[in-house]
């Protein structure tokens, strides 16, 4: 009898998403993904931006943890099969009124997620240092890199809990609340990190410390919600087996956002080990700040997806194609809107940017051209996000892996290695590749985008 109740209160928080005006519904839930988005993202900026303000040592702590953050990255991949392969599922599943099969995603997510955190754990604890040192850390570096990764992975499963079941919590409706697990974490982060690194004059350390608690306190509260608290849809120990056909699916979604921050991971590790050859620590440094700030800007966009996404998987699901196809048009015109709009300031005020994150004045120059060239393609990438959060949220997991293996592993990569063999401003030649892959992969996700959608219309007609 109980079951039954949950199952009509979940039918009834998810009906808006089907019946609501599409385009102030995605604003509403949009709005506090977006916040979540930027504020998440200051975890591991305001790390950056206070150890990059440590009188001395700033510039080279800020290095070592650029240093570090492939690992970091590598970490947040696997929460991302959850939050944007399994999440998506959900969606489709609500649409469909199988509420059954929503609760079984929930349940194997968190113990995917739960196993995956001790396997990472303990692989980067032991091998961590000669990682560090093949990802282009130079003897200056390396104990900065060491400190703070070996403190920050000791909160793996805090980490991908945070991440990734905060998904779920999003994915019905529940965007707010969602926002809420991040503003609690990024907040306490704020409040920590100059406690622990100039009060307690912890430094690299301090910051390490400051982000696990905070990511711990955010995981608590996710799982508060999705047991004791108000969702509908609740994480049921019975669930905790995992159940290969219905997870199976939500991980081969998964993939390609998995693909696509993975691989982040290893670019860095290529371009870190590229510019250390070429440039130097001061190089390795402004890639740092280069990578901070293109992945700040681009939260808003991945926000506003986020907020997209549930509207577009659950009429998909409910078979409701003029309210679909409306709500994909709206996040492409936002996506390509804001991409130009940030474009236009990157490239006229790329020293403003490089204040935020060091007072070092070399730094500075390094970065203010660096950043010109780097986000050279930016004002239309907004178009291959929006095509990646179109496929993800209608279930076409190979097409999506299609798109970030190209332009990562095919294109980026090998890019970043040859091009230094064509120009004689070799530094350069690394920046360049950026804006070449972007240009070329962009091209190919509208191409299938157009493919992909006339084929999935044409079937819900």
């Amino acid at each position: 009898m109980v079951k039954d109740v949950k199952i009509k209160i979940g039918f009834k928080s998810s009906d808006f998403l089907g019946t609501d005006e599409v385009k102030p519904l995605i604003w509403k839930l949009a709005i506090p993904s977006i916040i979540a988005q930027v504020i998440n993202m200051l975890y591991n900026i305001v790390d950056r931006i206070y150890i990059g303000h440590i009188l001395g040592s700033g510039a080279l702590a800020l290095t070592g943890l650029g240093i570090a953050f492939p690992l970091i990255v590598f970490v947040g991949a696997f929460a991302n099969i959850v939050s944007m392969g399994s999440a998506p599922k959900l969606s489709i599943a609500l649409g469909k009124k199988d509420t059954n099969k929503a609760e079984i995603i929930i349940g194997n997510s968190f113990s995917f997620l739960f196993l995956m955190s001790i396997i990472l754990m303990i692989l980067i604890l032991i091998y961590k240092r000669n990682l560090l040192f093949a990802f282009g850390s130079s003897v200056n570096t390396i104990e900065y890199a060491d400190r703070y990764l070996s403190i920050y992975i000791l909160g793996t499963t805090s980490v991908l809990f945070s991440i990734g079941l905060n998904a779920f919590i999003a994915a019905q409706g529940f965007t707010s609340k969602a926002m809420q697990t991040v503003i609690i974490g990024a907040i306490l982060n704020i409040i920590l990190d100059p406690i622990f690194i100039f009060v307690f004059n912890l430094g690299v350390a301090g910051a390490a410390y400051a982000t696990i608690i905070s990511q711990t306190v955010s995981a608590l509260w996710v799982l508060y919600f999705l047991t004791f608290g108000n969702s509908p849809l609740k994480l049921r120990i019975k669930n905790l087996k995992i159940n290969m056909s219905v997870f199976a699916p939500c991980l081969a979604l998964g993939m390609a956002p998995f693909i696509m921050t993975s691989t982040e991971s290893a670019l860095i590790i290529v371009f870190n080990s590229s510019l250390q050859k070429y440039g130097g620590d001061v190089a390795v440094g402004a890639m740092t700040i280069l990578s901070s700030v293109n992945n700040f800007v681009k939260m808003p966009m991945f926000g506003f997806d986020q907020g997209a996404q549930p509207v577009i998987g659950y009429n998909f699901g409910a078979a409701k194609k003029k309210r679909m196809i409306e709500a994909v048009k709206f996040m492409f015109l936002i996506n390509i809107s804001y991409a130009i709009v940030m474009f236009f300031t990157m490239e006229a005020f790329p020293h403003l940017y490089a204040n935020v994150f060091t007072q070092d004045v070399a730094l500075i120059k390094y970065v203010s051209w660096s950043l010109r060239i780097y986000i050279l393609a930016f004002g239309i990438f907004g178009l291959q996000i929006a095509v990646q959060y179109f496929l993800i949220s209608t279930g076409q997991a190979k097409i999506s892996v299609s798109i970030a293996v190209l332009r990562k592993l095919v294109l980026l990569i090998p890019l970043i290695l040859i091009l230094p063999h064509f120009f004689e401003n070799k530094v350069l030649a690394v920046f360049m590749a950026e804006p070449i892959a972007d240009f070329i992969s962009v091209t190919y996700a509208i191409i299938m985008y157009k493919i992909i959608s006339k084929r999935l219309y044409n079937d819900m007609d």
